[in-house]
This record gives structure tokens, sequence and C-alpha cells, in this order.
């Protein structure tokens, strides 16, 4: 196979890309492995979104959950028509891709510091390429926490995975209903802040999930000592063109596929508490 080029700057047109693996995690979310048939697109940093689209059907924002050079990686839940015909997508089947958008992680910037991963439901997706990066480069930060909730067991993301993330960081997980398996935490994602190990005065945290849960963790985390500017989150509003054209994705003075989707929580504090902006 030819090696593909290299597409000069962010793509606001589709390239082609072909799932070449797919993964079930849930039963209703998947992992599909995308490789380019010729151009590939500029490298992702963790935390960014790509465009994907369903031929026929429409295209969606999705974060990048793994970057393995020209590959790109997604975790799609079926909600909607888009999102499901992308989960039902098998190897050898063909998107288009733009990209990449959007801000990242920014994870050199916490270097020498503890790390506080805080992810709720599908919000461990962008957050999993964080984490990654951080396992492999233990020597440049402090304790790595990563904090999970899930609405049940069987909706935990990455299980295989993140039982190698347990052998070299804190992984603390907790379900909102249990089944009768279940021997760990019950109750949100707040509650396993006691648990963690971290330096409030120095840690940097990273929260993605539903708004109220980012809200909460937030509020927590600056009541114990994290400075807002140390916290950073991932918003999400309805996104069409991804170049901060159409205004889709507005919060406030923000456009979230330009200036998001991940914003320190200095920024988002006082956005998140107007209501439905």
């Amino acid at each position: 196979m030819t090696a593909p080029t290299m597409v000069a700057g962010p793509a606001v047109l589709p390239v082609p890309y072909r799932v070449v693996a797919r993964e079930a995690e849930t039963p209703d979310t998947a992992t599909i492995v995308l490789e380019p048939v010729r151009s590939a697109l500029p490298p992702f940093a963790p935390g960014q979104f790509a465009m994907v689209y369903a031929f026929g059907v429409g295209d969606i924002p999705l974060s990048v959950t793994a970057i393995d050079g020209d590959r790109v990686t997604h975790t799609v839940r079926a909600v909607g028509a888009i999102s499901a015909a992308l989960h039902g997508l098998g190897a050898g089947r063909t998107v288009a891709v733009r990209g990449p958008f959007g801000t990242g992680w920014d994870l050199p910037a916490a270097t020498g510091r503890d790390l506080l991963v805080v992810a709720g439901g599908i919000g461990l997706a962008p957050l999993r390429p964080l984490i990654r990066s951080a396992l492999a480069a233990p020597q440049e930060y402090g304790q790595l926490n990563v904090l999970i909730g899930a609405r049940t067991p069987r909706d935990v993301l990455y299980a295989p995975e993140k039982r190698e993330w347990e052998a070299q960081a804190r992984v603390l997980t907790t379900v909102d209903r249990p089944d009768a398996l279940w021997k760990g935490e019950v109750g949100v994602v707040t509650t396993l802040l006691d648990r963690a190990s971290f330096d409030p005065q120095t840690a940097v945290a990273f929260i993605c999930g539903p708004e109220p849960m980012i809200r909460a963790t937030a509020a927590e985390l600056t009541h114990r000592g994290v400075g807002p500017d140390r916290i950073k989150v991932s918003l999400e509003r309805t996104m069409h063109c991804g170049t901060g054209h159409c205004g889709h994705c507005q919060l406030g003075p923000l456009l979230l596929c330009r200036d998001g989707p991940v914003v320190t929580w200095t920024t988002a504090r006082s956005l998140l508490a107007v209501r439905e902006l």
C-alpha cells in the first residue's frame, strides 16, 4: 500500500477513510478504527474532534479516542440516525472525515503535577488519548487519578484496557444502578474524590461528561482548592461546520468548534451558570 499523503492544514472538505476494525464496547456503543484511503488528515491532539460523514445520512462531530499514526479512532454511541449508521459500520466500509478541529487538553502544560481525569459516561472517550499519553510518560507527571462514572456496570467503556490502566494509575469507578455482580462503588462520580490522591494546590483536572456532572465536579474541586484555571472541561453543543462559521455551537461568546471544546473552568463557569445558554 502506498503511504498516504498528508492534507495541509485541517481538512474543511471530506477526506475518505476506511473502517479497518470495529469493537463493541457496550450494547449501544462501538469503537471504530479508520485509516486513510489516499490522503491522511493532519495529526490530532488529545481532546480534538473530527466531523465524520456516513454516506447518505450525514455527519456528526466525534472525539478522537486513540491516536496511532495516520489512523483515526472514534467511539460512537447510537443515539440518532447518523450515530446509528456509524455505529453499525463494519470493516471495509468507507466514511468521510474532516478535521482536526477544536482545542485539545494540552497535557504538556500539566508536567510535574498530579492529574485528575474525571469522566461521566461516554465522556471517557475524549479523555482516553490523554490517559494513554500520561501513562506513556509516567516520569513527566505526578499521581494519575482516573475517576469514572457510568449508568450501569455494562456501560463502562474500555473494560479490558481499563484493567491495564489500573496497574499504573489510581482508577476508581462508580455506577448509578448496580447489578447483582457489581462489587464497586455506587453513586455520583464526585464521591470518588475522597479516595483520589492529589495535591489540590498544584493538581490539574480534566473533566468530560454531562453538563450537570461537569458543574458538580468542578465546583467540588474548586471547593477543595483546585484553581479554576487548572480545571479543564470539554463542552458540547450541536456542531455542523466545524470551522466557526455556522454558529450552531455558540455558547455565549464562544463558538465551541473553534474556541473549544476544551476550555478552562475559569471560562466555562459563568457560561454554564446561565440556564439554557
